[in-house]
């Protein structure tokens, strides 16, 4: 590798942290105006909110905006090699623009690596740590409550719980039924159910079993009763952000468990495993397409070139969004859907590569 390429990746890199770590700073002060009267309710350490909030805080954020900022960072400091007449003398030297090219894929990979980390691994933990603490200082008095709750938990089996509190892990008006070709096969209702996560088991109250055989019928009643049902308390409450609690692999384990269900909600987490898989590519389409954009020698110079990147960045931000709203709500395939914006703007690539001075 040259020097010429050790320049170009340390101007590439360097403009990315200043850019990104500045976007940080603006964030957590903007974080700090909003949360600090919680902060001050909920008797939080100066020393708890650095380590257990700001630093869990921080890299969902470097990894939401790493592509935008990429983007940007290519176009600023490509606009100013290109302003200062740096880029003709390397060309004129005989380097191709595919061959200049090169460090800044180099560099995207690195960031695009970094992104797939992030998201796949320290996120995962960081927002488990970010809900520890919100839970400890800040939201201590709001619960994770759902009401009416059906789920299916099987090709045969169905279970209901009228009110779930997931903090103590207890609902109300609760049964479980499970069929078979001939109809209702079993019933078992409780006017109380709760989790004993040490025993991994429920435990009902005041309980009626029902066992049905053609049209005969076996009653039992009971006070209290602790059983094994292939429930689990998770199955009673859905929030979005709990599939960002999960790594790629428990992803992919928890789509399975919810197909097998038959769970409605599939296409949202399969939505959020192609994501995580496309977003970091998306880095390395921006940074080609920032590069092809800013090389070219305008007289309008490096603010012609802001605006340009901008506009295409955010574009590609919309279409993300439209996709992904697609694949979910409107029937179309979740993978094509989350990887339409990469396709389309790699074939952006190719016709700015191909009309990109040489």
């Amino acid at each position: 590798m040259k020097i010429l390429d050790f320049y170009i990746i340390r101007k590439f890199l360097l403009t990315f942290v200043t850019a990104i770590s500045l976007i940080i700073v603006i964030v957590i002060v903007v974080d700090i105006s909003e949360n600090i009267q919680d902060f001050l309710d909920g008797n939080a350490p100066v020393s708890e909110i650095i380590t257990g909030y700001y630093l869990n805080f921080i890299p969902y954020f470097v990894n939401l905006f790493s592509p935008l900022f990429t983007f940007i960072a290519v176009i600023y400091f490509t606009s100013k090699l290109t302003s200062h007449t740096e880029i003709v003398p390397m060309l004129n030297a005989g380097m191709s623009l595919y061959r200049m090219l090169i460090p800044y894929l180099i560099s995207a990979i690195m960031i695009g690596v970094l992104s797939f980390y992030l998201s796949n691994f320290l996120i995962p933990t960081t927002s488990r740590n970010l809900i520890a603490f919100k839970e400890k200082y800040v939201s201590r008095q709001v619960r994770l409550k759902r009401s009416d709750n059906h789920i299916k938990l099987g090709e045969n089996t169905y279970a209901y719980v009228h009110y779930w509190d997931n903090i103590v892990a207890k609902g109300h008006d609760f049964w479980y039924e499970r069929f078979d070709h001939n109809g209702l096969k079993y019933k078992i209702s409780a006017e109380s159910i709760s989790w004993d996560s040490t025993e991994s088991k429920w435990k009902m109250t005041n309980y009626v079993k029902r066992y049905f055989s053609g049209i005969d019928e076996k009653v039992e009643y009971g006070l209290t009763m602790d059983t094994v049902l292939n429930v689990h308390p998770g199955d009673f409450v859905w929030i979005k952000s709990g599939v960002d609690l999960m790594n790629y692999k428990e992803i992919r384990e928890f789509i399975e468990e919810e197909k097998a269900k038959g769970s409605d909600r599939v296409k949202i987490y399969e939505v959020e495993k192609h994501r995580r898989l496309a977003f970091p590519f998306s880095t390395i389409i921006l940074t080609v397409v920032g590069m092809s954009v800013s090389s070219r020698k305008t007289r309008q110079g490096m603010g012609l070139h802001l605006l340009v990147g901008l506009a295409i960045s955010f574009a590609f931000i919309l279409l993300m969004q439209i996709t992904q709203v697609f694949a979910i709500y409107g029937g179309a395939s979740v993978t094509l859907s989350v990887w339409i914006p990469n396709i389309l703007f790699s074939i952006l690539c190719i016709a700015l590569l191909l009309t990109t001075p040489k």
